[in-house]
């Protein structure tokens, strides 16, 4: 189609042969497998010229738009690739969007204000969904081991170790570090923040290993409101340290130890595009939040 279009803007064959750096031979022949697949003339001769027929016209002028939407989209994608454009999608978990998240959006965005980020709080699934490409950036939370999946890449950004709240009055609010154990009559909040089965095996496996099972007194729907029930005097609760960044002010936050459950937080990108300036960007803006 664009030699057709050069046909038809310089009015010859010859002066497309010379313009493009073909034979007009080989025009020529482009020429008549397009009128092949047409199933139309697009060309008739007019003297020693050569005009378009309707249909070469049609083509003629849908060739031109398609060069200026290859063009558009060559420099689209060059920005992309330099990070001055593009689309992020991010998911994470409920804690995560306390202490962590809103830190790091503000500096990217500070930096980078052509890359729109779609933010979302997800309460499960996250890497199931950045596997599928539904997502390119998520906010995951790992045990021990470290995550693995194929198409995703896993950067570490921090290990997150739980905190035991306690009400102000309470007979250990004094205590800098409680062992686990001194806490095994107290009735528990459990803050259920649905970062899937990590945190509860992570708690399950501390308490087993301070040798009780916990008494759970409610379940809270968040780290705030386990706080809330706590300052109430209706339990103890473990909430990991990166949703503290508010604290309630009937409680007090004190470490915890033998053992001392610790999550560790992962970023997590697609691999695909894992590598493009701005998720790079994005990336190292996630580490600096969390350190």
């Amino acid at each position: 189609m664009q030699v057709l279009r050069a046909v038809v803007t310089s009015g010859s064959v010859s002066a497309a042969a010379t313009n493009l750096g073909y034979t007009p031979s080989a025009i020529s022949q482009q020429l008549a497998t397009l009128e092949r697949e047409a199933g139309t003339p697009l060309l008739e001769k007019v003297g020693r010229g050569l005009k378009p027929t309707p249909a070469g016209v049609l083509l003629a002028e849908r060739a031109g738009q398609i060069a200026e939407l290859l063009s558009s989209a060559e420099v689209e994608l060059a920005d992309i690739r330099a990070g001055r454009t593009g689309l992020l999608r991010m998911r994470f978990f409920h804690t995560a969007s306390v202490g962590l998240v809103p830190a790091a959006v503000a500096k990217f965005r500070a930096e980078h204000p052509e890359v729109q980020l779609d933010l979302r709080l997800q309460d499960a699934g996250l890497i199931d969904d950045l596997a599928a490409g539904e997502s390119d950036v998520a906010i995951v939370v790992a045990g021990d081991q470290e995550p693995e999946r194929r198409g995703v890449r896993f950067v570490h950004l921090t290990d997150d170790p739980y905190r035991v709240v306690l009400p102000k009055n309470h007979p250990m609010a004094d205590q800098e570090c409680i062992d686990l154990a001194q806490l095994a009559a107290e009735p528990w909040v459990n803050s259920a923040i649905n970062t899937g089965d990590i945190c509860g095996r992570l708690l399950q496996e501390a308490y087993a290993s301070a040798g009780f099972t916990p008494k759970v007194a409610l379940e809270a729907d968040g780290t705030y409101s386990a706080q809330g029930f706590v300052a109430a005097e209706l339990g103890v609760s473990l909430v990991p340290r990166l949703g503290l960044d508010v604290v309630h002010p009937g409680v007090v936050i004190r470490a915890v130890r033998r053992p001392e459950p610790v999550r560790r937080l992962y970023a997590a990108a697609r691999e695909a595009i894992a590598d493009l300036p701005a998720t790079r960007s994005l990336l190292a803006t996630l580490r600096e939040a969390a350190s």
